[in-house]
Parts: structure tokens; C-alpha cells; sequence
């Protein structure tokens, strides 16, 4: 019995492709010295408090505490929903190592978005 030469390198393909696959460097690998490839970590900022914002019509209240050993300068942005309505960004506070702080802010009528923004202290 004689196999169609297409057939045949298609055969030979199919059976050669997790080989390939398996040789192949991963993507993101770092060679090491012992010729071992192992995928590089990324390295994770430990910065920035955990925040929680709750909005009850037109109050609005940002709990953050801080898990990592830096300072971390939060400050409540509040956006009102009517355009006549002020919105507020409040004074930078520092959130200290261990430390829970709370924010609260509020618009006349209704709230349409409430975010805390994170800020480095000046070195």
C-alpha cells in the first residue's frame, strides 16, 4: 500500500508539532546558569492602601487602610451628578503603615462617581 506524499507530510507535521512546541523557549524565559529556562516573575509594587468607597445618595464615605510598610497619600475626588452641583477633591492625607483612615464627603443632591487617588510622599 502506497500513502499520497501530501498525506504522508501531513502525517509527519501533526507528529512533529508538540515537539516543537515543547523545545521552543517559553515567552517572558530567562536562561539561568544551569541551562534551565524558567519564566521571569514579575516584580510586584508593594504600595498603594486597600480603599472602599460607599455612596448613599448624595454621601459618600472612602475607607482605606494600608498593608505595606510605605506612606501612602490618599485623597477623596467626588464628581456630582446635577451640573450645578460642586465637586470636591479633598486635601491629600497620609495613610501610615497599619493604618486605617476614613474619608466622607457628600454633594447636595446625588453622587455620580466617588474614586481615591494614591500620591508618593515628597522624599
Amino acid at each position: 500500500m502506497r500513502l499520497h506524499p501530501r498525506f504522508t507530510a501531513a502525517v509527519v507535521l501533526l507528529i512533529s508539532l508538540p515537539y516543537l512546541a515543547a523545545c521552543a523557549p517559553a515567552q517572558g524565559a530567562t536562561a539561568e546558569k544551569d541551562g534551565h529556562a524558567r519564566v521571569a516573575e514579575k516584580k510586584r509594587e508593594r504600595f498603594g492602601a486597600d480603599c472602599r468607597i460607599d455612596i448613599d445618595r448624595d454621601l459618600v464615605s472612602a475607607t482605606c487602610h494600608n498593608p505595606y510598610p510605605t506612606v501612602d497619600r490618599v485623597a477623596l475626588h467626588i464628581e456630582c451628578a446635577k451640573w450645578w452641583d460642586i465637586d470636591t477633591d479633598s486635601r491629600p492625607k497620609a495613610v501610615f503603615p497599619a493604618e486605617t483612615l476614613r474619608m466622607d464627603g457628600r454633594c447636595w443632591k446625588n453622587v455620580r462617581t466617588a474614586w481615591v487617588s494614591h500620591h508618593r510622599p515628597a522624599s
